[in-house]
């Protein structure tokens, strides 16, 4: 992804929407910051120019803020859209990630927890929070899995049980005790190998498939 000049907080609330943008200006310094409450004010401002990324809420005064992500979706796909939400639960998740969100972060993590999973947005990492990986892994548990068809290795199928954990390339390095441009390349080929693009997306390949198991 390329440098962030526009950013967008889609908040209701001022008090946690001034900390998000706060959290926003530590992660990208040189980026433009702005915030609005509204689903509406929302839509002006992605109007009136291009955001590179944008964080949204879920419940806001005047509509739901995955139909914002959808909209954005249709009109603007290169806007970058994660979901910043208090909600866990698979009825706001899973609409959120068909909308097309790339991301899905809950407002209970640490602020450092947060920032690193936003920086890691232009290392190719998108963000997910553990929590919700493993909400996603446990729903397609429950459901029959497909064959196995995506021809993963078996350090790519490690990678990718790590990677569907909420881990990120740095940590599936240490742990598997690998250079981090390598474990970037294996990933590369899981993504390749199960034509996806997102960690999200990943995550679902991979729950259907029967590769990775949830954690209880």
């Amino acid at each position: 992804m390329g440098p962030m000049q526009h950013v967008l907080v889609v908040e209701d609330h001022p008090e946690l929407r001034e900390w998000l943008m706060a959290l926003l200006r530590d992660a990208f310094p040189s980026a433009e910051i702005a915030g609005v409450g509204t689903v509406e004010a929302a839509t002006r401002a992605a109007s009136a120019q291009v955001v590179n990324l944008a964080l949204v809420d879920i419940s806001l005064p005047d509509g739901s803020g995955i139909d914002f992500v959808a909209r954005m979706s249709e009109t603007s796909p290169s806007t970058y859209c994660v979901m910043v939400t208090i909600y866990d639960d698979d009825r706001h998740l899973f609409p959120a990630l068909q909308a097309g969100a790339r991301g899905y972060l809950l407002k209970e993590q640490p602020r450092e927890k947060l920032l690193s999973q936003l920086q890691g947005i232009l290392r190719g990492e998108p963000p997910l929070s553990p929590a919700i990986a493993r909400r996603v892994l446990s729903h397609f548990q429950r459901a029959r899995p497909v064959v196995d068809d995506s021809g993963l290795s078996e350090r790519e199928r490690e990678v990718l049980t790590l990677v569907a954990k909420g881990y990120n390339r740095s940590d599936v390095a240490r742990m598997l005790d690998i250079s981090v441009n390598t474990a970037a390349a294996h990933l590369k080929n899981v993504y390749r190998k199960l034509n996806v693009s997102t960690r999200a997306e990943a995550t679902l390949a991979a729950a259907r498939r029967g590769l990775v198991q949830s954690e209880e």
